[in-house]
């Protein structure tokens, strides 16, 4: 899969949790990506790998926090 493909299924992926009802329970990053853990009744990991999806994360993170 190209890097243009996994990064629209990897911010797809985190507007559906999202969308369901998610809250951003953690995230933290190392040297292979970012990993996003989302809780509503249980706790969700999400791997983001992609550069584009991970700034795209960070905008919708900066669009929660100022909401």
């Amino acid at each position: 899969m190209s890097d243009y493909l996994l990064s629209l299924d990897e911010m797809k992926q985190v507007d559906d949790y999202l969308e369901k009802g998610y809250k951003i329970h953690n995230v933290y990053e190392n040297l292979s990506g970012m990993f996003v853990e989302f809780e509503r009744q249980q706790i969700v990991s999400l791997p983001i790998l992609t550069a584009d999806a991970r700034k795209y994360f960070a905008a919708k993170l900066l669009e929660k926090t100022l909401v």
